[in-house]
């Protein structure tokens, strides 16, 4: 595991463009695990899958038709479930939270777990964007990163996102999500969010994209 970096963090904190920025500037591939989460939730809901039923979501998270492909000369990666791309669908208030609800089952991190690992097999290098991507999923590799901010900062952000998608959010309403959604993740029994004990913190608070970068690939270099 000499090639990884992790990037943990809550929802709102910048991970995914950091980690995509990263990917590409060391030419590494990239894992982004939300986006497997969502997708699973995604396919347990087409399904009609009710989430207490165990043997089914395993049956689902072992056999889960996704891949991901990167667009040329761009640096949006494509999400697809069944050979349908759901990449719009994914990022949705809606699809995050019925992620977040699945995630926090054990047989469903368990089933997903080795498909995460396997990722870093055959490529130069690995960037894993997530939430137990340093504490789990990858615990051994020799760069780790976690990400936070305020939870205001991150309703703000989140605001912003809704706009420029063309659709209106209630600030109060996202801050109460964000906070929900943060103690559903940091309290559930399996992989709960925390940052590794090697983990470099870096708070976003106040900072901008640039400056997050600089600072993990800083770390990188080192």
């Amino acid at each position: 595991m000499n090639n990884i970096l992790t990037i943990d963090g809550p929802s709102g904190v910048g991970k995914g463009t950091v980690a995509r920025v990263m990917a590409q500037k060391l030419g590494w591939s990239l894992l982004d695990s939300g986006a497997i989460y969502r997708t699973f939730a995604l396919a347990v809901d087409a399904r009609g899958i009710n989430i207490g039923d165990e043997d089914a979501l395993e049956d689902i998270a072992q056999t889960l038709d996704l891949t991901f492909k990167t667009e040329e000369d761009s640096e949006l990666v494509s999400v697809f479930l069944d050979g349908k791309d759901v990449s719009k669908i994914l990022r949705t208030e809606q699809t995050g939270e019925m992620a977040s609800k699945i995630a926090s089952i054990g047989v469903v991190r368990s089933a997903l777990l080795k498909r995460q690992q396997d990722f870093a097999q055959n490529t130069p290098g690995l960037v894993a964007d997530g939430r137990d991507m340093g504490t789990v999923v990858f615990f051994e590799a020799p760069f780790k990163v976690f990400l936070t901010a305020s939870s205001k900062e991150r309703a703000q952000r989140r605001l912003k996102q809704l706009q420029a998608q063309g659709t209106t959010g209630i600030i109060s309403q996202i801050l109460a999500d964000v906070v929900a959604r943060d103690e559903r993740d940091s309290s559930r029994k399996n992989s709960p969010l925390k940052p590794a004990k090697d983990a470099f913190i870096i708070d976003t608070t106040e900072l901008s994209i640039d400056e997050v970068i600089a600072q993990v690939s800083k770390l990188v270099k080192q």
